[in-house]
């Protein structure tokens, strides 16, 4: 039997796409997304924004929280291991960037706070929660590495990879419409300690 909340994302996505989105839907993306993490995101929010610095356009699709293990071959590179970063890592910048660099979403795991929550909502964007431990799982899902950008400066795991991947699973855990997961979940620990503790 299909889920019914299970849903494919395809690439870049429009922001009526990404309104039909809701806390909870799996999703199964296929198109080209970006990775970044600490490197990546200083010096984009640092540059205030200014898109011209990034080869890649960054319209509509995902920057995915992930410091890939890369292997070069003779046609290029290759994803051995591909799986997310904690994203609170991130969240001090995420906000700047969701705004000024046309994303569609963010991928990561563990959530991230209420000012990404904020801007989420203000710029139609979505955060999907990927599965950590599954990280050579989730690199069979890469397809093709079409570019990587920073290199030479930051290092394979903290450039950023333009990746073609196809039914990549995640999990909508922060919506456009100001929900999360990941609130309900903690105020809910919150309630069940607070009885444990009376």
């Amino acid at each position: 039997m299909v889920n019914p909340k299970l849903k494919r994302i395809s690439l870049p996505m429009t922001k009526k796409d990404v309104l039909s989105l809701h806390v909870g839907d799996m999703v199964l993306i296929t198109g080209k997304i970006v990775t970044g993490r600490d490197k990546i995101h200083k010096f984009l929010f640092n540059e205030r924004p200014d898109r011209s610095k990034i080869p890649f356009n960054l319209k509509g699709t995902i920057i995915y929280h992930c410091g890939p293990i890369t292997k070069k071959t003779r046609k290029g590179f290759e994803i051995i291991a591909g799986g997310p970063t904690t994203s609170m890592r991130v969240d001090m910048y995420e906000h700047r960037i969701l705004s000024g660099y046309r994303l569609s979403g963010v991928m990561g795991k563990g959530g991230m706070g209420k000012q990404t929550l904020e801007a989420l909502k203000k710029n139609r964007c979505i955060y999907l929660h990927t599965i950590g431990g599954a990280a050579a799982y989730l690199a069979e899902r890469v397809k093709r590495v079409i570019d990587v950008w920073k290199l030479r400066e930051f290092g394979s795991t903290d450039a950023m990879w333009l990746l073609d991947v196809r039914d990549f699973p995640a999990i909508v855990t922060m919506d456009a419409h100001g929900r999360s997961l990941h609130e309900v979940v903690e105020r809910k620990a919150n309630q069940e300690f607070k009885k444990l503790t009376k």
